[in-house]
């Protein structure tokens, strides 16, 4: 974990103790630098990480100030979470994985999307999770041929994509950028969902990046909305 990451820690559980009640300034980053014995950059990089949660107000030339946290949302879009873990926040328990793989020849938007090379094939991983032995939710994921290997193609399931990704091949996900759209109920894949009259579906179409921001991994994600519910923070600027 980053220096910055714990000190940022450690100032959110002398928050949480009281010892920087709300409303109140923390110490100068000069103060803190001694304290954590550390660059004031590094204070600085803490600190950002505490107002971007919006634990702290910073008033320039002022100081840092305490401030009443907001509420946790469940599965805030500004959070890139595993379908595992937002599972887990719908309080739903993780069921079976219907998992297929297989190699196509890309489309011009996987071509644009993924930066592919001329000739380059891509690897399809369609999967359906269920919970309550109801399906919730069904994911497309389109990643480079040469990226991944054909070997793959030999696995019958992979589990968490990220997870593999990150073990098989040293590809950490770090970020993603999200298109939430409302499908068609005509959609063959919001289809597999539409178990009940009132079931509707949201998609969230995203590229997924690496730490360098090298495109690595496009998905579709179909949800069931009568399971998950969405949310972000709103800032005004």
């Amino acid at each position: 974990m980053p220096i910055y990451q714990k000190i940022k820690e450690a100032l959110e559980a002398s928050i949480a103790d009281g010892v920087y009640p709300i409303g109140e300034r923390l110490p100068p980053e000069i103060t803190l630098a001694k304290q954590f014995k550390v660059s004031r950059e590094t204070i600085r990089s803490a600190i950002k990480l505490l107002e971007q949660e919006s634990k702290v107000f910073v008033r320039h030339g002022v100081g840092t100030f305490v401030v009443n946290p907001l509420p946790s949302l469940p599965n805030s879009l500004e959070n890139l979470m595993s379908v595992t873990s937002m599972l887990m926040h719908a309080g739903l328990e993780d069921g079976e994985r219907r998992e297929k793989l297989h190699k196509e020849v890309p489309t011009d938007e996987w071509k644009e999307l993924l930066q592919l090379k001329p000739n380059e094939d891509v690897i399809v991983h369609e999967r359906i999770r269920t919970a309550n032995n109801e399906p919730v939710v069904f994911s497309k994921n389109v990643l480079s041929s040469k990226l991944v290997g054909e070997h793959i193609l030999n696995k019958k399931k992979i589990g968490s994509l990220f997870q593999y990704l990150k073990e098989v091949h040293q590809i950490e996900i770090d970020k993603a950028s999200t298109e939430i759209i409302v499908p068609l109920h005509t959609d063959p894949n919001c289809q597999k969902l539409l178990i009940h009259p009132a079931t509707t579906v949201l998609l969230l179409k995203q590229i997924h990046y690496d730490l360098h921001n090298k495109p690595v991994l496009f998905s579709l994600d179909y949800f069931r909305n009568d399971i998950f519910k969405f949310f972000i923070s709103r800032i005004r600027s």
